[in-house]
């Protein structure tokens, strides 16, 4: 498969990590506060606090998640990026972070667990959408990593 060059190369190891995580947070949290609060019928405000909770930890299951998905990548045969192994990884991602999210989801806006897993569903199929788009963006505009190169 021939891959375009990067837009902008030389982005490796923790650098890239800390690039990456940088830009889909901040998108992450704006795009969650306004989804959490439509969906709780709460105010901004009180959704964007669960929103940065929500990144915080997002962030720390991303470095966790990705360090050993690029671990499981670079023992495989077959090197790139292809649609399913982009699936796989948003649906890994995305499902490992839901079952971190919903009771604290439950918590805050006093509701529960199954009325949060019914509320984090709009997030998850947003998110799994967003997660590949993501990654397929920032490949394109930063290369490939070396697990995938």
């Amino acid at each position: 498969m021939h891959h375009k060059p990067p837009l902008i190369p030389g982005l490796y190891g923790l650098r890239r990590r800390v690039v990456y995580v940088t830009l889909y947070e901040l998108i992450a949290i704006a795009a969650a506060t306004v989804g959490l609060a439509l969906l709780s019928g709460q105010g901004a405000g009180h959704s964007g606090v669960v929103a940065l909770v929500a990144s915080v930890i997002a962030v720390l299951w991303n470095l966790a998640f990705n360090a050993l998905f690029e671990r499981w990548e670079s023992r495989q045969a077959v090197r790139g990026r292809s649609m399913a192994r982009r699936m796989a990884h948003a649906i890994g991602f995305e499902g490992g972070l839901a079952l971190i999210l919903i009771p604290i989801f439950a918590w805050w806006f006093g509701v529960t667990l199954w009325q949060a897993l019914v509320m984090d569903i709009g997030l998850v199929v947003f998110f799994l959408c967003y997660t590949f788009a993501f990654n397929w963006g920032f490949d394109r505009v930063f290369g490939l990593p070396a697990s995938a190169a």
